[in-house]
């Protein structure tokens, strides 16, 4: 048989003097795809729970990883999801030694220990695009992210923390009523209800014992702001270390109380309204105080910081989420709102900013 050498089409099409013809028609050169960015990214993973409504306390984002994967694989040469279930995994991970890994874990438990993703990672010259596990630390708990911003010139409701029968009379309470009484760690609202504002020490006792029972937590116990309620979304420029943020106005009704309270059920059910902060005073003090925020509490790349006004229109600092989730909640409206940015934007801007990183 004749040996006859074939070459590519593509080589063909660019060697061809005359259009080619199949079957009479002619054969339009097709427009030549943007050329994908020499990195490789692991998108990572973990074993979802056996119970499907438990909540991972090691995941800090919940990664829709194929939508991910999708846009990621447009613009870089190699993006994959990799699934972590044993500590040879991640061994693996650093023999492979990716150039970014995209992941919404902060941690993991291999033989009783515990080991921080993202800081195992810098040991290795791994780049990640999230906080680290001080910053994450410092955010985790509520009263301590208060006192740090506190120490850096932010306003934020006076409080203290309890546990059941650790204040055991009206009188033993620092702060006057109304208070705000949630769990001292969490996030998603868990352990805020109607039931949150308190406004007399037997409703202090049952939120608070009620909390212990639910949440297993101690309380954070916070003179209640009556004002509008916002969050700030920041950028932090991997290069400059400049940062941009993003508020949104948060409202909720009214509950049976005749407060306006964004709970745990209002999260869940995504029944609240969020709109763009219009008036120009406002925007720049809540901008000025999430960026401060975002510092000092060591935050890296992306983050949220959520703010409430008190009954004098004054902002005052709530709490801090530096791994905001990124399916399209509060931080990517904040993208869009202010940036005029899509969701695929938004996944490129933090891939882009965590492989910038030195």
């Amino acid at each position: 048989m004749e040996n006859i050498q074939t070459l590519p089409t593509a080589d063909i099409l660019q060697n061809a003097v005359t259009p080619i013809v199949l079957q009479g028609l002619p054969l339009e050169t097709p427009t030549p795809l943007p050329k994908k960015i020499n990195k490789s990214i692991e998108i990572l993973m973990v074993p979802k729970p056996s119970v499907r409504a438990e909540h991972q306390k090691n995941v800090g984002i919940i990664l829709d990883a194929t939508i991910i994967l999708k846009i990621l694989s447009k613009h870089y040469k190699s993006v994959v999801i990799t699934e972590i279930k044993a500590l040879d995994d991640l061994e693996r991970l650093v023999i492979r030694n990716p150039d970014l890994v995209f992941s919404g874990v902060k941690y993991f438990e291999f033989d009783g220990k515990t080991l921080w993703l993202n800081d195992f990672l810098d040991r290795f010259g791994i780049r990640s695009m999230a906080s680290s596990k001080q910053a994450l630390d410092r955010e985790a708990n509520k009263s301590r992210a208060k006192d740090i911003v506190q120490k850096a010139g932010i306003a934020t409701a006076h409080y203290f923390t309890t546990c059941p029968g650790e204040h055991p009379t009206e009188a033993s309470l620092p702060i006057d009523f109304p208070l705000f009484v949630k769990p001292v760690t969490g996030g998603d609202s868990r352990g805020v209800d109607a039931n949150s504002v308190v406004n007399d020490f037997a409703g202090f006792v049952a939120k608070v014992a009620e909390i212990q029972n639910t949440q297993r937590s101690r309380c954070l116990v916070e003179t209640y702001l009556s004002g509008r309620e916002y969050s700030v979304g920041v950028f932090e420029d991997a290069l400059t270390g400049a940062l941009t943020a993003m508020p949104i106005e948060i409202i909720v009704t009214e509950n049976r109380n005749g407060n306006r309270i964004l709970d745990f059920d209002i999260k869940k059910n995504d029944s609240e309204t969020v709109v763009a902060v219009t008036d120009s005073a406002v925007h720049q003090k809540l901008c000025d105080l999430a960026k401060v925020a975002f510092k000092a509490l060591s935050g890296k790349s992306f983050g949220r910081i959520d703010v409430m006004m008190n009954g004098a229109q004054l902002p005052h600092f709530v709490e801090a989420n530096l791994m905001p989730g990124l399916r399209k909640g509060y931080f990517y409206r904040a993208c869009s709102f202010n940036l005029n940015m899509s969701y695929e934007q938004m996944i490129l801007k933090i891939a882009d900013n965590g492989l910038s990183y030195r």
